[in-house]
């Protein structure tokens, strides 16, 4: 069986089941697991599928939102590396604003103890990694509580950022593309992440390459609006120059 055939029938049990997962797939296709997530990568890229902990969900139109977890595991390893990268564009005894999201979630336990930072995040789960941080002066952004990312949105958050100018924002996003910008799928979420762009001197876009070309509902900003975007070497050079021809840096750690 061809890629081009085996990527439509993992399309069609897809659709069927409401999820596949990577070992029985590969069961199914007498293929390796390594092969199966290969072809869910290009489906996903695709926005046929759209990639979870293990497996992958058919993409549908009311777009679909995994929750923390789920997130938190899919591409563990890049986001890793895109975190490490992002301690360089730290102010020295400066302020930065940590989005919602598991790669700035990676970053908030990255940051070094003792950092002179002051940290402002709308996030609990980044709240919760540094409240024990004694050099940070920490600033916890109110608002409606989001079950799936955790996140504070509503008038209350817009009001809190809109009194502020940090140096950085480090800024997550669930899709990302030279035509389409910076999306998610909820507009509440999508307002705070304008208002975090608004307040900050400086956007740093943290994102996995795997979403890239992914476009979902509701749109926060454009790649123009990012100084710099730090991504995983899945995305090709091709990708990263038609990116910085909008005039946005892009690092691949």
């Amino acid at each position: 069986m061809f890629a081009a055939e085996r990527q439509q029938e993992i399309m069609r049990l897809a659709r069927e089941s409401g999820r596949v997962d990577v070992l029985s797939l590969a069961e199914e296709f007498q293929v390796t697991a390594e092969t199966v997530r290969r072809d869910l990568k290009a489906l996903d890229r695709a926005g046929l599928v759209r990639r979870v902990h293990g497996g992958a969900i058919p993409a549908g139109h009311l777009d679909f939102e995994p929750d923390l977890a789920e997130r938190d595991a899919v591409a563990a390893d890049e986001k890793e590396r895109i975190a490490r990268a992002a301690l360089a564009e730290l102010p020295v005894d400066g302020s930065i604003i940590l989005d919602a999201g598991t790669t700035a979630a990676r970053l908030a336990a990255d940051l070094p103890v003792d950092s002179p930072l002051t940290v402002v995040t709308h996030a609990l789960p980044v709240a919760a990694r540094l409240a024990d941080h004694p050099g940070i002066a920490l600033h916890l952004v109110g608002g409606r509580v989001r079950h799936r990312t955790r996140a504070a949105v509503d008038a209350w958050a817009l009001r809190a950022y809109a009194e502020i100018k940090a140096d950085v924002v480090f800024l997550a996003t669930n899709g990302f593309a030279v035509d389409g910008g910076l999306t998610t799928p909820d507009l509440a979420e999508a307002a705070v992440k304008r208002a975090a762009i608004a307040a900050a001197r400086r956007v740093v876009l943290l994102a996995d390459s795997a979403k890239f070309g992914q476009q979902h509902f509701a749109r926060f900003g454009d790649l123009a609006d990012v100084d710099l975007l730090i991504t995983d070497t899945g995305l090709s050079l091709e990708d990263a120059r038609a990116i910085e021809a909008q005039g946005t840096e892009v690092v691949r750690a």
